[in-house]
């Protein structure tokens, strides 16, 4: 059986990544993207949808030796983990190299005390577990291949096949260090280099130290925001800038229930968030990258704008279900692709234009391009702003009027107001801004319950939903709007779990719900983050800061986070790491610190 979700590390090379439980094995990697089929599939299904454990030797009938310790080598994605034996305590370096070649995955044990017996299985099943390569040796080397796939296998151990596994038995004495690197490569190339470890491992140390010294945030939560850009930075693609949610499949939201989905995928809305908190905190780079990977995967046609695409611009995602893996802790299905795709969501035009206006004010160079999208953008909102669509949470129910896809709207025609009004852009600035009253006026006369005094999901709904929490964030209200308090008391008291964390909206047990989806889900991580931002917006800072701890405290001991929490299991469900989950972490802490609403 695969860990918890937060037993997980994640290291990667910017292209794809791999989760590394804490009892050193490697239960999922893709090659040679995020959304490439996986090599390790263990993590939804058993060992035998592949696998890579590396750690002391064990009896068979026992379960492998967990590490009594875990770092990130300083600010780094290079994982050390540590076992104390009977024998002697050793250690195994695991790190994937920013890649200007094959991607690899690299091992090193290395000797701490005493003598440690160790042993290396590898099982590699290419196309999500379903298919056996054939594994033989080619000059020395060990090759996996399987159709358009090979993986390399090289170590100095020797190293011996059985039961379709590949083994390695060794002992470690203290300042003996090992390597083993596993390398993908078309099967019809020649095979890639050999791989050079130590140097590797310095190499990627010294980009993660360069890339984290550009972090212009000095404050008191430094190590979390720190960790939390990195884990961002994990999650962009390289070669086009485009950032996945999550570079796993189908971890579910309610452990043995339907709600799992593929995240290796760029949603616009995700991106545009990231973007917003990585130019924060001083990194235009990516923020230009993302630019330019949003201008080639829209093209010429914003008016189909897709919710998501794929991290190179893709726009078929089809869905499929893989059948043969039972899924992680028997959540079934396990599915690829995501059929939200082609959904109608309104509110990534605001979140779009969000981004792109944050990158106008804080100097991104300009592109006319992106100011020419930003006005295509608000002409087909002119024509579609008022219709019924699926809304921020993806629902697979009937589309409705989501109050915070029309405050998003808002948010898309005011921002390219300003735009206009900076002089960087012509349009009709008189039509528009009756356009963004308009928008105004229908939102607060349609989705504002004056009994109750909030505003509520939908249009003529009771219902309450977290997205309105971001109503004062956007600018749409002032903190101190008797409207806005009102929404944040009502969201706090309705959609509350009892350890204070929010749910996203009302779920309906066994039925189906507004989501259209039967069962119940964990407290949205990202909606917990906005509570706090808005209790610090309208002067509840101690209350802000108290939540805010108290979220820091669910993540795992190297600092990450899941999509949500579930307050029954006290554990981390969805996908993982997620890049909503980290970046109202890093907003949350911006916002703390400029109100000097911390402890200690």
């Amino acid at each position: 059986m695969a860990g918890r979700i937060e037993d997980y590390a994640l290291i990667g090379d910017m292209q794809t990544a791999a989760l590394v439980c804490r009892d050193g094995t490697v239960d999922w990697l893709c090659l040679p993207r995020f959304d490439s089929h996986a090599i390790f599939a263990g993590l939804l299904g058993t060992e035998e949808h592949g696998f890579w454990r590396l750690g002391p030797a064990h009896a068979s009938d026992a379960p492998p030796p967990r590490a009594a310790r875990r770092t990130y080598r300083s600010d780094s994605l290079i994982l050390e983990s540590e076992w104390d034996t009977p024998r002697g305590t050793v250690r195994v370096t695991d790190f994937m190299p920013p890649r200007d070649g094959a991607p690899q995955l690299i091992r090193i044990v290395e000797g701490v005390s005493g003598r440690v017996p160790m042993r290396s299985a590898l099982r590699m099943r290419f196309s999500y577990g379903r298919v056996v390569p054939w594994v033989h040796k080619h000059e020395g080397r060990t090759v996996a291949v399987a159709g358009p796939d090979s993986v390399w296998f090289d170590t100095d151990c020797e190293t011996y096949g059985k039961a379709l596994t590949t083994y390695a038995d060794f002992t470690v004495a203290p300042g003996d260090r090992i390597a083993f690197t596993i390398s993908w490569e078309p099967s019809h190339k020649q095979p890639p280099p050999l791989p050079e470890p130590e140097q590797s491992l310095q190499a990627t140390e010294d980009f993660w130290r360069e890339w984290v010294e550009h972090c212009t945030y000095h404050g008191p939560y430094r190590e979390a925001v720190i960790r939390s850009l990195i884990t961002l930075k994990a999650l962009t693609y390289g070669p086009t800038g485009g950032i996945v949610a999550a570079p796993t499949t189908s971890l579910p939201e309610d452990i043995g229930g339907v709600r799992n989905w593929d995240y290796r995928y760029t949603w616009l809305r995700d991106a545009a968030i990231t973007l917003s908190s990585l130019l924060r905190t001083g990194y235009r780079e990516e923020a230009r990258a993302w630019r330019e990977w949003l201008l080639r995967a829209v093209a010429g046609d914003p008016e189909n704008l897709q919710i998501m695409y794929g991290i190179a611009g893709e726009r078929e995602l089809g869905e499929a279900e893989l059948d043969w893996l039972p899924g992680y802790e028997n959540s079934a299905p396990v599915r690829v692709g995501n059929g939200a795709a082609h959904q109608l969501q309104l509110d990534v035009y605001g979140e779009v234009t969000e981004a792109l206006h944050l990158g106008h004010m804080t100097g991104l160079a300009r592109n006319d391009y992106a100011s020419l999208l930003q006005l295509k953008l608000i002409r087909y909102l002119e024509q579609h702003w008022d219709e019924p669509d699926e809304g921020i949470w993806e629902v697979r129910g009937p589309r409705r009027h989501f109050v915070h896809s029309k405050v998003m709207a808002w948010v898309a025609v005011d921002r390219t107001i300003k735009l206009i009004e900076s002089g960087d852009a012509d349009g009709p600035l008189e039509k528009w801004r009756e356009l963004r009253d308009d928008i105004h006026r229908d939102v607060c006369e349609k989705g504002y319950d004056k009994e109750r005094n909030t505003f509520t999901q939908s249009y003529g709904s009771k219902e309450l939903d977290a997205s309105l929490l971001l109503i004062p964030q956007m600018g749409f209200l002032p903190p101190d709007d008797k409207r806005v308090i009102g929404t944040i008391e009502a969201i706090q008291r309705e959609l509350s779990t009892p350890d204070g964390f929010i749910l996203r909206y009302p779920t309906s047990g066994g039925d189906e719900g507004v989501d259209g989806l039967p069962g119940d889900e964990g407290a949205f991580l990202a909606c917990s983050f906005w509570m706090a931002d808005d209790l610090a917006m309208i002067g509840r800072v101690d209350e802000a800061r108290k939540l805010f701890e108290k979220l820091l405290s669910l993540r795992n001991d190297l600092g990450l986070l899941a999509e949500e929490w579930d307050p029954r299991l006290q554990r981390q469900v969805g996908n993982f790491p997620q890049a909503f989950s980290h970046v109202p972490l890093i907003d949350t802490a911006l916002r703390l610190t400029a109100s000097g609403a911390y402890g200690g």
